[in-house]
């Protein structure tokens, strides 16, 4: 999910932007520093809204750089466990296939690609045995973030798409019409079982006979 952050930080400011306005150095700075950074308590940092407010700079003997107590504003990207994902699957491999979701990518394993025995074809998808649905590179796909690790230099994102609702979109609407056309056959049922039931009470014979 995407968020507004604010920010309070000491920003060291190098050299090289000395000759800027204090506020746009440390714009420039930040720009540089957080940017396409990942941090387990912001998230994705996608870029840098505002610089709102900026201290007097600090030199520390034997470091070059000014450092600024500065409050900042930053776009982050930040998953949430069971967050629903529209993405785009950028890989297939023999254990699954990889989504690219915002400015991240999610594994999906092969066995929560589909409610379906899955296998990879020669073609390099991923195919259900009964379904005969296909998982192919480029395919738009919605799915729930089940798993969530911090652990390295990239978190790793783990995926589903075999609750309902999930999959890849034609699925979902493949489904959404099959659901429909069921629903009308099951109307047009019970509207006949209707009539036969109006046409069986109404049936009888009236006596109009004389004495």
């Amino acid at each position: 999910m995407f968020y507004l952050a604010e920010v309070e930080d000491h920003v060291r400011v190098e050299p090289k932007h000395f000759g800027l306005p204090t506020q746009e150095a440390v714009q420039t700075q930040l720009n540089e520093s957080y940017v396409d950074s990942i941090d387990k308590e912001l998230g994705f940092v996608i870029g840098v809204i505002s610089v709102d407010g900026v201290e007097e700079g600090v030199l520390i003997p034997g470091d070059g750089a000014a450092f600024y107590r500065s409050v900042f504003t930053l776009l982050i990207w930040k998953p949430e466990l069971h967050e629903l994902m529209y993405g785009t699957v950028a890989e297939i491999a023999n254990f699954g296939a990889f989504m690219q979701i915002g400015p991240a990518q999610g594994m999906i394993h092969i066995s929560q690609t589909m409610e379906d025995y899955v296998s990879v074809s020669k073609t390099g998808t991923l195919s259900g045995k009964a379904s005969k649905r296909n998982l192919a590179k480029g395919d738009d796909c919605l799915a729930r973030i089940v798993a969530i690790s911090y652990k390295g230099d990239d978190p790793k994102i783990g995926l589903t798409m075999r609750q309902s609702g999930l999959g890849k979109l034609e699925w979902l609407t493949e489904d959404k019409n099959k659901a429909k056309k069921s629903a009308a056959r099951a109307a047009k049922s019970e509207e006949k079982d209707a009539k036969g039931k109006g046409g069986a009470k109404g049936g009888g014979k009236k006596d109009g006979g004389k004495k």
